[in-house]
């Protein structure tokens, strides 16, 4: 059942005669509408239950009882599905329609209330009382209601909603205030909870009060309505205006030759895309982009991002790139200017030229330099641009955190902008530069990405041929690029990354290397940085010796240039003030410049000592000696390890003492120690964490020798893995552990024999400095570390075999 129109007639009649409304009454749910007392309608109705009930009213006094319903979405309502106020009705005239529906039109009479459902089936029947009315006002107070609503519903109908000047003539004949509020709930369209609400008020002024906040608030609806159609109707205006303005601008402009601002940009942009040289792909997407940007309005934002990735796509050099200087003579000149020994650096770049040389359209290598701080990896990817003559980019990834620094950030987002390797190509101006990723090994990963996931297809030759930024997202060749990367640590880089370069190593300095480089590079540099001249200031190579053992302990040249910085900034004060002009910095009066030496030998390491050996370590920084104490007490046999070490050199401690106590009686050791001895080894610089197994001969040696009796010489150091069976295994980074040796005045160093060959890498100066003893066993260790026994008994040996032998008796 549904209500065909909501503007109904109205039927007044003040002078009608008492209406007599039977006790039951057929019952008409109805839906969307509440049906007030002198209300004409038209209805549909469709429900078997409600056509019945329809029928029973005809057949009887044509009077039902119509009541909304509380959900309209339900098909048989149940009486606790109804409001028990309705309004009954008189059916004036009855059509059957062709669909089986059939249509009435009723006449509201009175207000009543269910008692109680008399019948569910054929048709709802209920019975009713009339609803009560209260009494009309007589005061001022409710004549002013009356007048209100009259108000309000002229304001209505001013406005053009539905209110006709048919009921507003009829309210204002109307002084009654129950009557005219029905009149006015029943034409004002309200929701059935509202209308339902106003039909139950008894009292008549209540009801139109009622009425009246209902028409106040419908104003103000009506009113904000308008002021929002208002402002969207002026702003279209406006908007209108001013391209009917743009347009005749347009045509009086070209009238007279002239070309407004935005024709010449956009003319200017087409000129420097044909002038750009891009792929076809993306002149393509140039172009696209170009014809959306002359559609827009100028000042819009859309049209402002267009312009801007228009003016990165023009800036971007897709077909711009620099000639390689394939010179090699030249090349290794300039490598050789800028940078003392590095070898094999040095050759692998000449490599790659000779290649460049043969083949025209070779990838670039991805090179990753790996070593200590300090020792020229970034500046090396200068010299090679240099070499090359290509131009330099570098890129720092140290704290790098968000992926979109790498691949940029999509256009959706307000000032998205390409990531940094589009902005470094786009900083080189070519598309062949020398690319250096500063910092790889300290990428970080946080909820914004992982960096060092996009950076793999931008270091994987195989993939970088078509490179795609978020914010460009068109491909971009980076197969021409140089890739060179830099780290102090390979275990930190993840190893898809690791697997995509090829990893150069730098080992730390020596001390003749460090010699040369401050005479070739460092002084020379200083001296014009501090505004000196040679005459001005010398050093003797015993000075730069001195500085180098005792004021600085590095793989690199930081700290080495920072003091020879010193004494350069000290003596600049003295020529400005023109207390001196020359000075000869030597190995006497260079403390008068950079204080008391730093570093100095401790005097437990100038004498051979029990429970004391010498060990070599590796670090990030290069290689260190490191001195193992072991000291024995009274006890039950405990081993106590101190020193911030790490699990696995624990774990070399508990090899180590299982060897000794296995091996007690060859080792000079009472069998029985470990029942009354407990034993505490200590590595010194205790709040410096320490880990690695290559401290495990240099632990057992110290064991045998707090255990034995017997001190370890003091100008051995040791370096190896030791297993249980008393092999000696393998270890790395020797070039750097033997560089420390040195610098610490060891004359002998034992190494596991399998090591024997990284002694190519040892430069010539450090092997005729140092004795080298190969070592397959940990018995041997223990013989050349202890007492000096094994030079005595290699000395007896060799005596023995150069002695003749005697003479065999004739006969």
């Amino acid at each position: 059942m549904t209500e065909e129109n909501r503007k109904t007639d109205v039927a007044v009649d003040e002078e009608q005669p008492e209406l007599k409304i039977p006790d039951t009454l057929p019952l008409l749910p109805v839906r969307d509408i509440v049906v007030f007392p002198y209300m004409i309608l038209p209805l549909y109705v469709g429900r078997e239950l409600s056509i019945n009930a329809v029928n029973e009213a005809l057949a009887t006094s044509r009077m039902m009882f119509l009541v909304a319903q509380k959900d309209q979405t339900v098909e048989d309502p149940a009486p606790e599905d109804l409001y028990k106020v309705g309004t009954v009705v008189t059916v004036i005239r009855m059509v059957k329609m062709p669909d089986q529906r059939v249509k009435i039109l009723v006449q509201g009479l009175a207000k009543a209330r269910v008692r109680e459902f008399v019948g569910l089936k054929p048709f709802l029947k209920v019975s009713v009382e009339q609803f009560a009315e209260g009494a009309e006002g007589k005061g001022m107070e409710s004549e002013a209601v009356v007048r209100t609503v009259r108000e309000q519903m002229a304001k209505m109908m001013e406005k053009g909603r539905n209110v006709s000047p048919d009921i507003l003539a009829v309210a204002e004949s109307l002084d009654e205030a129950g009557k005219l509020a029905d009149l006015v709930a029943s034409n004002l369209g309200l929701k059935v909870e509202d209308a339902q609400a106003v039909l139950e008020i008894s009292q008549p002024e209540e009801r139109l009060r009622k009425v009246s906040d209902l028409l106040g608030r419908e104003l103000e609806l009506i009113t904000i309505q308008e002021k929002i159609q208002t402002q969207a109707h002026d702003e279209l205006t406006k908007t209108q205006k001013e391209y009917f303005l743009r347009e005749q601008m347009k045509q009086i402009q070209k009238e007279l030759g002239d070309v407004d601002d935005r024709m010449a940009e956009i003319n200017e942009l087409k000129e420097k895309i044909e002038k750009a040289k891009m792929p076809e792909v993306i002149a393509k997407e140039a172009d696209k982009q170009m014809r959306r940007l002359a559609k827009m309005h100028p000042d819009s934002a859309e049209a402002t991002t267009v312009r801007t990735y228009l003016e990165w796509l023009l800036d971007i050099p897709w077909s711009v790139r620099t000639e390689d200087a394939i010179n090699i003579p030249k090349a290794k000149k300039v490598l050789d200017e800028d940078h003392y020994n590095l070898e094999k650096i040095k050759q692998r770049i000449l490599e790659y030229l000779g290649v460049a040389k043969l083949k025209k359209d070779m990838k670039g290598p991805i090179l990753c330099f790996l070593g200590p701080p300090g020792t020229g990896k970034t500046s090396l990817g200068k010299s090679i641009a240099r070499a090359l003559g290509r131009k330099f980019v570098r890129m720092s990834l140290g704290g790098v955190r968000d992926e979109s620094e790498i691949r940029g950030h999509r256009r959706t987002y307000i000032g998205a902008l390409p990531g940094r390797i589009i902005q470094g190509i786009k900083q080189a101006g070519s598309n062949n530069p020398v690319f250096m990723l500063d910092e790889i090994d300290k990428l970080g990963s946080d909820f914004r990405g992982d960096p060092s996931s996009a950076l793999l297809e931008v270091l994987d030759p195989e993939q970088n041929h078509s490179f795609q930024d978020h914010y460009v997202g068109l491909p971009f060749d980076l197969s021409k690029t140089l890739f060179i990367t830099t780290a102090n640590l390979a275990d930190t880089i993840p190893p898809p990354l690791r697997d995509r370069m090829e990893i150069l190593s730098l080992s730390g300095y020596t001390e003749e290397e460090k010699l040369e480089i401050v005479k070739k590079y460092l002084m020379p540099r200083q001296l014009e940085a501090h505004g000196l001249s040679p005459k001005n200031i010398k050093f003797t190579p015993e000075a730069i010796r001195e500085i180098i053992n005792s004021y600085t302990r590095e793989a690199g040249l930081r700290n080495l240039e920072r003091e020879v910085a010193t004494i350069c900034r000290k003596h600049a004060l003295k020529v400005a003030e023109k207390k001196t002009l020359s000075v000869v910095i030597t190995e006497k009066n260079v403390h008068n410049y950079l204080g008391p030496a730093k570093f100095l030998r401790e005097g437990e390491k100038e004498r051979p000592q029990v429970g004391v050996a010498t060990g070599l370590a590796w670090t990030q920084f290069g290689g260190e000696i490191m001195h193992i104490e072991v000291t024995t007490m009274k006890g039950k046999g405990g081993l106590t390890l101190t020193g911030s070490l790490g699990e696995v050199m624990r774990e070399s401690a508990q090899a180590a003492y299982s060897y000794c106590r296995a091996n007690a009686k060859k080792l000079g050791i009472p069998e029985d120690f470990a029942k009354n001895t407990d034993v505490h080894v200590h590595v010194p610089a205790g709040s410096i964490p320490k880990d690695g197994p290559s401290a495990g001969i240099t632990i057992a040696v110290a064991l045998a020798s707090a255990l034995s009796g017997r001190p370890v010489r003091n100008d051995v150091a040791m370096t190896g893995e030791i297993t249980l069976r008393g092999r000696v295994l393998p270890i790395g980074g020797l070039k750097e552990k033997t560089l420390a040796a040195m610098q610490a005045g060891v004359t002998s160093v034992i190494i596991p024999v399998n090591n024997t060959g990284d002694l190519q890498e040892i430069p010539d100066y450090v092997k005729k400095n140092l004795k080298f003893i190969p070592v397959k066993t940990v018995g041997a260790v223990i013989r050349h570390a202890l007492d000096g026994k094994a030079e005595a008994e290699e000395k007896k040996s060799a005596t023995k075999k150069t002695r003749k032998p005697p003479a065999r008796k004739k006969g």
